[in-house]
């Protein structure tokens, strides 16, 4: 579903991307995630086409993104803070949202209602706390029903039963086939949820693996602990990524 080919980004004199190759199929749910700086935003903005790479392709569901833009409706984004329109209510975003799409396919209200976010449609954003403006982006991610979800730090902000309820529409979303990418520094969140793992350091893919795989390969069952033991045998081999590069991306 989603292509990349050789991307690289410069901003300025900082290489943030630098020649990533990856290939992200229908039907897995795909966490992404390395230290701070690495450059899973700018991936991100990328395929989102909020930045144009200074070369390379991404090609989602078989269209080059730079001849047409329309496939960005196939992608729904959950930003890790949404910003929204102060003054107007959650029951008007979500209406001016549907107004701007436009869509005549069937919408998916199942956050909506999981939430109980009906009962707040008259409660302006700028009142809300964190987590329900989390509920309200995580509600607009799902609602146009998008072969593709991007969500980034999904569950920060939301209380258990909130994030149990989100967990639980990602695998259903899922097991429909659809490609979820999550960026995450909680690994521990995600153990029921993803099937594989990319890692970046530097700008470059250090590894993209089946979390199946790193199981077999470590011997760990918990995806933090895999990660970890991954992460310090490279320190051993491969002077390139620090103690506090493990700090930053593991923690459970």
């Amino acid at each position: 579903m989603i292509n990349i080919q050789q991307i690289s980004k410069r901003f300025s004199k900082l290489e943030v991307l630098k020649h990533i190759d990856l290939q992200c199929n229908k039907g897995e749910c795909i966490a992404l995630i390395g230290p701070n700086g690495c450059g899973k935003t700018t991936l991100i903005k990328s395929i989102l086409g909020m930045v144009i790479p200074d070369s390379g392709e991404i090609i989602v569901n078989g269209e080059n993104t730079k001849a047409n833009f329309e496939y960005r409706k196939h992608i729904g984004y959950m930003p890790q803070i949404g910003r929204y329109p102060q003054n107007m209510t959650i029951g008007q975003v979500l209406q001016m949202m549907k107004e701007i799409r436009q869509t005549t396919s069937t919408l998916d209200e199942d956050l909506i209602k999981s939430f109980e976010l009906e009962h707040l449609y008259g409660k302006a954003m700028g009142t809300l706390s964190g987590g329900t403006t989390q509920k309200v982006s995580a509600a607009l991610a799902f609602l146009f029903n998008p072969d593709i979800l991007i969500l980034d730090e999904p569950t920060a902000g939301l209380d258990p039963l909130a994030s149990e309820i989100l967990k639980e529409k990602i695998i259903t979303e899922k097991n429909k086939g659809k490609l979820i990418l999550i960026t995450s520094h909680l690994l521990s969140e995600l153990d029921d949820l993803i099937t594989q793992i990319i890692f970046m350091q530097d700008g470059r893919v250090e590894f993209h693996h089946s979390v199946e795989q790193l199981r077999n390969d470590t011997g760990e069952t918990k995806i933090s602990k895999a990660i970890a033991f991954i992460l310090k045998n490279k320190i051993g081999n491969k002077d390139v990524i620090t103690q506090s590069t493990i700090n930053q991306s593991v923690k459970s």
